[in-house]
């Protein structure tokens, strides 16, 4: 994979942890910091995210309502758990960057089921 690139898509499966995830949607832009699994931190949201907080990417939703587990694409909606329970869903997202060259130190190993 190269460094740093703009994706029609993301798998998830396919990154390293560690790698940082640039996603721009109709209303937003989020920093993501790939932890591993399903295990990130966000940040980009006024009110829900301001600073980086723990989360858990569940995946796209497509047009259909469609949940495509572990994928990031162009088109869809993002959709995350912070704190455990509180489901967010985004606005459409219009871009993907993944940039992998310098991965991000995790802070500590955190416990998200």
């Amino acid at each position: 994979m190269i460094p740093s690139e703009v994706f029609k898509g993301v798998d998830l499966k396919a990154l390293r942890a560690g790698s940082l995830i640039y996603v721009e949607t109709k209303s937003r832009r989020y920093r993501i910091e790939f932890l591993g699994g399903h295990a990130i931190r966000i940040s980009g949201h006024p009110e829900l995210c301001p600073d980086p907080e723990l989360a858990q990417l569940q995946g796209s939703l497509d047009n259909a309502g469609v949940v495509e587990m572990d994928l990031i694409e162009p088109g869809m909606r993002l959709i995350f758990i912070l704190n455990n329970h509180r489901p967010v869903t985004t606005s459409r997202v219009l871009t993907v960057h993944v940039d992998e060259s310098t991965p991000v130190q995790p802070e500590s190993s955190p416990s998200i089921h």
